[in-house]
């Protein structure tokens, strides 16, 4: 009964009547709960993963990948993964530590809870993208909201690229509101 509380308490979120504030939020949206029912979506290439988002030639971001999707993250180079989502989210891979560890890339979980993304997640996760900076790394959460939203802060605030260059790729994904847009800084 508590992990159905939870789960729909998840689906609540990502259909929350804010996300009517950009198209791609709303699109992000409802392919996130479409994810929930193809539990095997098809396609095995980096494209084919559910909002598949190349940042530069060293970090590509999506929402959660499928198994047969992280051997193409192997396969294309990818060495570390970077998992924002938390372990109990609807579409997670439950063994997904010891299934990229199994196909030799790094691993990083850093459960984000989706309405209080926190100052020590984003710390966590710049030290996670700063440790090896020459490694290729393809960060994931359920749908590439958080993500999207970390990477923006990260690339404006650490990488010191201009908000202007950043702010299209996250717009691409979704438009941030509420606890999000805080963090981010708007």
């Amino acid at each position: 009964m508590k992990k159905l509380q939870r789960n729909l308490k998840e689906i609540a979120q990502y259909a929350d009547v804010r996300f009517l504030n950009a198209s791609s939020t709303v699109r992000t949206s409802a392919g996130f709960v479409r994810t929930l029912f193809q539990r095997q979506r098809s396609g095995t290439q980096l494209t084919d993963i559910f909002n598949y988002l190349r940042i530069s030639p060293q970090i590509d971001s999506a929402g959660q990948p499928t198994r047969s999707q992280f051997s193409a993250i192997q396969s294309a180079g990818f060495q570390r993964v970077i998992n924002l989502a938390p372990h109990h989210a609807e579409n997670a891979i439950h063994d997904e530590q010891q299934l990229v560890e199994s196909l030799g890339m790094d691993y990083v979980h850093i459960p984000v809870d989706f309405g209080r993304p926190s100052e020590a997640d984003f710390q966590q996760f710049c030290a996670a993208m700063q440790e090896n900076p020459e490694r290729r790394v393809f960060v994931h959460c359920a749908a590439n909201m958080r993500v999207s939203a970390f990477l923006y802060r990260y690339r404006v605030q650490i990488l010191g690229e201009a908000e202007e260059t950043a702010r299209p790729d996250l717009e691409k994904i979704w438009k941030p509101f509420g606890t999000w847009q805080r963090f981010i800084g708007d």
